[in-house]
């Protein structure tokens, strides 16, 4: 009798911590080293969440194997922020909306506020900041998809592994382009891989390795190169990368993070790029998302900033027509899903303009729509991006606090409303689609 009262006893010390655990409100002190809330890093107390996985041409839920199709949004600066308050509220924000998959940055390199101080030197405080982002992610339903360097020099970038690698005595010139190929450079990257994917969260006691909260890891946000040369170099980069990801973590996706431009080997392809300095930048989007260990493709679509000069109708006309192109050449050619992981277009402009910019967008979400209805390669949209108050110095031309404007907040709702009815098995059980058929 008495081991069974001690029994009862520690399980109803268990149940406790774990109704604390997961009611507790995190982020109360954004000033907080590492992060908001209570830690108790027991990995069975998470909530149940599968792996995202890929069976030909369209993401499926590991698990059961049954279709996925993705509505989701970019938050690059959640990392950068170091408030776990901002992270918690735009999380919470975004499954309102019904979107599923938020896409970020897992790096900060050298600088103020780094993740990774030097090769292979890391800031707790600020990795604990991620910790926290991808088990609040967990707890809101929602996945990750992890990029892993810039190719810009904003927070550090491949800028900077260059700069590491000239101080340390590395015989480098000032390209940019050295970063794809220098035995140094790709050292200190796959050692920040190593570190990132091996990690234990501080939260959830859950390696990143086997979190299903996290979609996909991104080799580099927009790959570029200074000169064409070099695109050997940068498809080297891609196949060796992608398998030592790989190698380390068979459980996750990974995509290249390129922004869809077509080069120079297919003549016929050039006419979809935006302009004839699209294809100078030695990536290809069907040459770099064929790799072997790369399990989907990314197109970026910005047609303001690509086509300043047009008017709208033109376009749209060209929005729509990049779309078709790569749906088309990632279900027939790569025979892969393709995510549209940044749709951009401006939100600041002339307050008295007539003209629905959110057309832009909707083409995309009918195009991606129609592919779902089919079964095909179109496997979701990301809008770049989403703010909440208190995060403008994060802000760009594109950037939006998605409900001070009405129009583009239901039509990002109504997108997740019908993929919702068309795929339901993977949906948040908590949300429901608000807006009446």
């Amino acid at each position: 009798m008495r081991r069974e009262k001690r029994l009862y006893s520690f399980l109803g010390l268990l149940l406790l911590l774990a109704v604390v655990y997961l009611n507790w409100l995190p982020g109360r002190d954004p000033a907080a080293p590492g992060g908001g809330g209570l830690k108790l890093p027991v990995p069975w107390l998470q909530p149940r969440m599968s792996f995202a996985g890929r069976n030909g041409t369209h993401f499926v839920d590991a698990d059961t194997g049954a279709p996925l199709y993705v509505n989701g949004w970019n938050s690059y600066w959640l990392l950068s922020s170091r408030s776990p308050a901002l992270v918690s509220e735009m999380l919470r924000r975004g499954r309102r909306m019904g979107l599923g998959v938020c896409r970020t940055w897992a790096f900060i390199d050298g600088g103020p506020g780094a993740l990774q101080i030097s090769p292979g030197r890391f800031n707790e405080a600020v990795f604990q900041v991620l910790d926290y982002i991808i088990y609040e992610a967990r707890r809101n339903h929602i996945r990750l998809i992890l990029c892993l360097v810039n190719n810009l020099d904003n927070f550090g970038g491949k800028a900077q592994y260059v700069k590491w690698a000239q101080a340390a005595g590395a015989n480098l010139t000032n390209s940019t382009d050295s970063f794809f190929y220098h035995p140094t450079i790709k050292g200190y990257y796959k050692d920040f891989v190593k570190a990132i994917l091996t990690r234990r969260n501080s939260y959830s006691g859950i390696r990143y390795s086997d979190e299903p909260a996290i979609f996909a890891w991104e080799l580099m946000n927009e790959p570029r190169c200074v000169s064409n040369s070099s695109g050997p170099h940068l498809q080297a980069w891609i196949a060796e990368m992608a398998a030592y990801v790989k190698s380390l973590d068979a459980k996750h996706l990974v995509t290249v993070g390129i922004e869809g431009f077509y080069g120079t080997g297919i003549a016929e392809r050039l006419g979809y790029n935006p302009g004839d300095w699209a294809a100078s930048f030695c990536s290809d989007f069907i040459q770099n998302s064929a790799v072997e260990n790369i399990d989907f493709a990314s197109v970026h679509a910005y047609p303001d900033s690509w086509l300043p000069k047009a008017s709208m109708e033109e376009k749209l006309r060209y929005l729509s027509s990049w779309v078709d192109s790569h749906l088309n050449d990632s279900e027939h050619i790569l025979k892969k899903p393709v995510l549209f992981s940044e749709v951009g277009y401006l939100q600041h402009v002339d307050g008295n303009s007539t003209v629905d910019r959110d057309i832009l967008l909707r083409v995309v979400y009918d195009k991606i729509y129609d592919s779902a209805r089919k079964l095909q390669a179109g496997g979701g949209a990301l809008i770049w991006q989403l703010m909440v108050e208190g995060t403008h110095m994060y802000h760009d031309d594109f950037s939006l606090v998605a409900r001070d404007h009405p129009s583009t907040y239901k039509l990002i709702t109504e997108q997740s409303c019908r993929l919702q009815m068309l795929y339901k098995n993977d949906r948040d059980p908590d949300w429901q689609c608000p807006i009446q058929p």
